[in-house]
């Protein structure tokens, strides 16, 4: 384990969390002695790749995680596909992440867990929380929350508490709780066993097709992008594959500091106090994992864009109508993105291109119901007639 701030290092410990030494961001490295081969994996999902998955749990915590879709769509030119974490079990990318983190936690004895969430996370780590018989504390931004995540988190028994600001603030006062209440295991993705989950994604495209020419991802608090990387990057090290993809980020107009930063050339982003987007899932002004996802950014050789929120509204109509995959706006980023990239010419038709698409259109039904749509109230003798007019 080494500290990406100080420099830090130290053998693997499940108990550590953040630096000891300056409180900064662990980065878990890959054992290069590691036995691991494809074909000799077992099972589905994240723990099909336990070998490469760090630490020993008394008790893997799994509702079937991963190995979510990768469809190949047509409509949009190229070779684009998208990897649907929408499938997975409440229906976003975190729950690989969450399975990880909460299985260490029970193996450590913790009886409850906390996170800061825009949504996806407190649905993910309610349900694995009371998969684990724990209790589930959730720091959400009061009124900024889509409604379909709230109502996971509430149904899954969280403890829901709204505070009066952003997501960065709750993501800050997690972390001051975290320093001072030793009950309380944190689940986001500053913890970096979190982020082991998450890597997994990596595995299985290789599986499927290889390593793509660009694998886009919708950025918010900056972990996926990161611990995507991470796992091309271990196969790389390991033999299993002799390279790395692009990284692309995407992130919307009104909360982009990482996508600014990386336009402008520069090495630190500036920070937003008051990140706007229709797109909630990655309406984060300050991303706690900036450093690492720049790094897996730059060290890819890849970029980061902007797209506006009619951008990202339109390509969540169109992922659905043209391929019938419904996502949620963050999600859409990554197709609004491939787009934009293509239209610029940054990526090519040819490029083996994979999109991201990190959440169901379940979690966010207010935005499904601002789409345009062919509604009608007519009397039940009246359908007929509307149908062959419709069909003429």
């Amino acid at each position: 384990m080494r500290c990406i701030h100080c420099s830090f290092e130290a053998e693997l410990d499940q108990s550590l969390i953040t630096c000891p030494n300056c409180g900064g961001l662990l980065e878990i490295r890959c054992d290069p002695k590691i036995d691991f081969a494809f074909k000799s994996a077992r099972g589905r999902g994240v723990w099909r790749y336990s070998p490469l998955i760090p630490g020993k749990y008394s008790r893997v915590v799994s509702l079937m995680e991963g190995d979510t879709p990768l469809i190949d769509t047509s409509s949009f030119g190229g070779k684009f596909m998208a990897k649907f974490e929408g499938a997975n079990p409440t229906g976003s990318f975190k729950d690989r992440g969450m399975s990880v983190a909460v299985s260490n936690a029970l193996t450590l004895g913790y009886r409850a867990v906390m996170a800061a969430s825009t949504g996806n996370t407190a649905a993910s780590a309610a349900a694995y929380a009371a998969r684990a018989r724990m209790r589930a504390f959730i720091v959400l931004p009061q009124g900024k929350i889509a409604m379909g995540k709230l109502a996971q988190a509430i149904l899954y028994g969280a403890y829901v508490i709204e505070v009066q600001g952003s997501f960065d603030q709750g993501l800050e006062t997690v972390m001051s709780v975290h320093r001072v209440e030793d009950r309380i295991y944190p689940l986001n993705s500053f913890n970096p066993w979190r982020l082991e989950g998450q890597k997994t994604l990596a595995f299985e495209l290789v599986e499927s097709v290889g390593v793509p020419d660009a694998v886009i991802v919708p950025v918010g608090n900056a972990g996926n992008i990161y611990a995507i990387w991470k796992g091309f990057m271990e196969l790389k090290e390991l033999g299993l594959t002799d390279r790395v993809p692009k990284m692309i980020g995407v992130q919307a107009e009104g909360a982009s500091p990482i996508a600014k930063a990386v336009m402008k050339g520069k090495d630190v982003p500036e920070f937003e106090e008051f990140p706007e987007t229709v797109a909630s899932a990655i309406r984060i002004g300050k991303p706690v994992n900036w450093l690492r996802a720049m790094r897996a950014i730059r060290e890819s050789r890849g970029t980061a864009i902007t797209v506006s929120d009619h951008e990202i509204l339109q390509a969540q109509r169109e992922m659905a109508r043209k391929e019938g995959v419904g996502v949620e706006p963050a999600s859409a980023a990554a197709l609004a993105g491939y787009m934009k990239l293509l239209e610029s010419e940054r990526l090519s038709r040819e490029d083996l291109t994979v999109g991201v698409f990190t959440g169901n259109a379940l979690k966010d039904p207010e935005s499904m119901m601002r789409v345009n749509t062919n509604r009608f109230t007519v009397a039940p003798s009246e359908v007929l007639k509307l149908v062959e007019r419709e069909l003429s």
